[in-house]
């Protein structure tokens, strides 16, 4: 009973959040167009466009609110790591006092929800649920973010050594640097293309090449995006040929590729010693000793 209650609630908060959103999704939208532009230096004045907007009420402000009252009551968050874990995950219009405002109000829905879960359980079982769930609450989202950076680093990875190749053919058929990497932003999907569109998207805005590179290494801190930007960097300041650099990027990314799949393919045998041992193992001794246990059984009564 207190189960079916408690998914009702939880039915019912999440039809009132949706209610709310649709009722300000044009405030949200202006809210994270001026965020963007706001991260480029760009600030409206209190009396234009901000007063236009409004003040929305929605679980982005909230959480941006918890974030920026946390951080002004410890003031012990690395703000620089966590932006650049959030740009990592592809987050880029979350804010660190956004992030760190759902991480706050995770810890508090789900101590709340393993607190009344055991509202009847002895007293230790209460203390363990809200002990678990703080734990999970503030462990979970921060797990999030990193398994989906890790994702798209491998991912951006994978996909470099063809826009390497690419950018190779383009260069050699007559087309520009700038050029070559506009056309391969506009074509190429993923997480790479995101990447690619972001940069050229900070170009327009007034960056030099230079510093947008700079700036996709630091949301994008792989050895392969590494050597890249760093080729490029280096072959534009020294005027050297930049096919040249990049063929020889690209037998390089190749052999990096190639060393890491052999080296996971030599760690997949200790990976499958766990499951071969206690899953594999005890099904193939149940099927084969199985008949002579009861064999034995019989023949002593």
């Amino acid at each position: 009973m207190i189960i079916t209650l408690l998914l009702g609630l939880a039915l019912l908060g999440f039809a009132a959040a949706l209610a709310a959103r649709a009722l300000t999704f044009g405030r949200v939208e202006a809210n994270q167009r001026l965020r963007s532009i706001e991260m480029y230096g760009f600030r409206p004045s209190e009396n234009g466009a901000e007063a236009a907007v409004g003040s929305g009420i929605d679980l982005n402000n909230i959480a941006e609110r918890l974030g920026k009252a946390a951080i002004k009551r410890f003031g012990n968050v690395d703000a620089a790591k966590t932006r650049r874990e959030l740009l990592g995950a592809g987050f880029y219009s979350v804010t660190v006092e956004s992030y760190l405002g759902f991480r706050i109000m995770a810890t508090a829905t789900l101590t709340a929800l393993l607190l009344l879960i055991a509202v009847s359980a002895p007293s230790v079982l209460m203390f363990l649920g809200v002990i678990v769930g703080g734990l999970l609450g503030w462990r979970l989202p921060m797990v999030v973010v990193q398994r989906r950076a890790k994702a798209r680093y491998d991912e951006i990875d994978r996909e470099l050594p063809e826009l390497v190749d690419l950018l190779v053919v383009s260069i050699e058929a007559g087309v520009g640097l700038a050029g070559a990497l506009q056309m391969m932003a506009s074509r190429m999907h993923g997480p790479l293309g995101i990447e690619l569109r972001f940069m050229q998207h900070e170009q327009s805005m007034g960056l030099s090449s230079d510093h947008a590179l700079t700036k996709l290494l630091d949301r994008v801190d792989t050895p392969s995006v590494r050597s890249f930007v760093r080729s490029l960097q280096q072959g534009e300041r020294l005027g050297v040929s930049i096919g040249a650099i990049l063929r020889n990027l690209a037998v390089e990314m190749r052999s990096r590729r190639r060393q890491l799949a052999e080296e996971r393919a030599q760690k997949a045998p200790v990976k499958i010693l766990f499951p071969l041992v206690f899953l594999i193992f005890p099904a193939i001794f149940i099927v084969l000793l199985g008949p002579a246990v009861f064999a034995l059984k019989d023949a002593f009564g």
